[in-house]
């Protein structure tokens, strides 16, 4: 990992965005002290309790919404 001064970024900011783009971590430095780390991106990991999540909240949208004694499904909740 390289590290590079804020001014530098700043001005190579093309150059350095596409260093990381390209895999490599940049560490942004302030008067000689890391302040940020310019890094690839990296989608966020499905894990089991995230798959759970986004079932139940799939599962709620399909029962629907109950108000009053009527229950409303999602389609007739954004239904113009």
């Amino acid at each position: 990992m390289r590290s590079v001064s804020a001014r530098e970024a700043n001005q190579q900011f093309a150059r350095i965005l596409g260093e990381a783009a390209s895999g490599e971590e940049i560490v942004i430095t302030r008067r000689g002290q890391p302040v940020a780390v310019l890094s690839p991106y990296r989608a966020p990991a499905m894990t089991p309790e995230r798959e759970a999540a986004i079932e139940q909240l799939l599962e709620m949208m399909r029962r629907g919404i109950v108000r009053g004694a009527r229950r409303f499904s999602r389609d007739e909740i954004y239904e113009r």
